[in-house]
């Protein structure tokens, strides 16, 4: 089965925010370069998409609340909804923060059959999360994938096997995965328009069109998908990124948005038990060309300071920049679980000093919020241009 929350991240803030359910809601940053990270059902009814530039979808919807996201909060309750898929089977996959397939074929014996448990999945989520889900469930994860998207939001839909091929020849090609909408064309100009149309074309003729990816999406328009539920527990990364309102050369900025986002990124780690090896720096330049530096590190990593400290160096690595930079982004690779790595002590005292200080300031956040205490460089300027006091 394919388990999908709906619309995550805004429901997770409506639940200490239920004055606003029912309204258009966004969650994003308000800047006009910012981008919709998720947006509710009643928003997205005014065309708001996720990744849609935030000032799109405030002309689209201008009486949507925007919300600014919580990152660490989301990834804690991902945490409980990933424990939860876990106690009903050994075989979770998940595919982001809020959806995961799962092979249930072990727990049939011990909690009945498949909608069944597809039903106490949405209840306990419902009842122990507080937010919606939407479940799908089939013999294979593409079909699964497709039911639940076809239930959402807050539905289930099960599709049997002696029920598979006739519902997916009732639907659109691009129901189909590895068809987007260029593709669609494509297919479109030779009279291809529905998953039957797939089904009824030779491979061959799929193949000369299409390439590689002919048969595989013959294969899929029958209903054969022969991929696993390959269970992984680990991200294989977790980071920050940010556009500036304005293209930047200045140093100094770039300095201090690496500086918050190491934070960003740190905290996130801790949050989840993990250190990472590899530190990546991202910028993407004035044209949207967008370049990529790494570096492995001696001794694993979680704290703000030293990844900073990497991001830094990855800057400077860069050399002289062609043009401004549009955006900006700190990433940490090759994660590990915190708790069975050795966090080696360093020879200068400062590093453990900064671990130490920033695990406080992760109980002072739990406690009192996101911007309750920020290192200086970081605090919002006031009118005149100086750090507030």
């Amino acid at each position: 089965m394919h388990v999908d929350m709906d619309a995550f991240f805004v429901s997770v803030e409506l639940r200490t925010r239920p004055e606003l359910v029912g309204r258009p809601v966004i969650v994003g940053f308000p800047g006009e370069r910012s981008v919709v990270l998720s947006g509710s059902y009643e928003a997205r009814a005014f065309g708001v998409k996720s990744a849609m530039p935030m000032a799109v979808a405030m002309r689209m919807c201008p009486q949507a609340v925007v919300i600014e996201p919580r990152h660490k909060l989301y990834y804690e309750v991902s945490a409980q909804l990933m424990a939860i898929f876990e106690s009903v089977t050994d075989l979770v996959e998940p595919l982001s923060v809020d959806e995961a397939f799962l092979d249930v074929t072990g727990a049939l014996r011990r909690l009945g059959p498949p909608r069944g448990i597809g039903e106490l999945i949405r209840r306990r989520v419902a009842a122990e999360l507080g937010i919606t889900s939407s479940v799908g469930i089939a013999e294979t994860k593409f079909v699964a994938k497709i039911a639940s998207t076809r239930c959402k939001p807050d539905g289930l839909l099960m599709i049997g096997p002696d029920q598979t091929v006739a519902y997916l020849h009732s639907l659109p090609v691009g129901a189909l995965w590895g068809v987007g909408a260029k593709t669609a064309d494509v297919l479109a100009n030779m009279g291809i328009r529905t998953v039957a149309d797939v089904a009824a074309t030779p491979v061959a003729t799929l193949k000369r069109t299409l390439g590689a990816t002919g048969e595989h999406v013959h294969n899929l328009s029958w209903g054969i998908d022969a991929r696993p539920v390959t269970p992984t527990r680990l991200e294989k990364s977790i980071g920050a990124e940010e556009t500036f309102a304005v293209d930047t050369a200045d140093d100094a900025l770039l300095h201090r948005e690496i500086l918050r986002l190491a934070h960003r990124t740190a905290g996130r780690l801790r949050s989840a038990g993990m250190v990472a090896r590899t530190v990546a720096l991202k910028l993407r330049f004035a044209d949207f060309s967008t370049i990529t530096r790494s570096r492995t590190v001696q001794t694993p990593v979680d704290s703000a300071q030293l990844i900073y400290a990497v991001a830094l160096q990855l800057l400077e690595s860069v050399g002289e920049r062609p043009m401004t930079v549009r955006l900006v982004g700190v990433r940490a690779e090759q994660l590990e679980d915190a708790a069975r790595t050795s966090l080696q002590l360093s020879f200068d005292r400062r590093d453990d000093n900064w671990r130490a200080a920033e695990q406080v300031l992760d109980q002072v956040t739990r406690k009192f919020g996101n911007k309750s205490v920020l290192p200086a460089r970081l605090m919002e300027p006031d009118a005149g241009g100086e750090p507030a006091s």
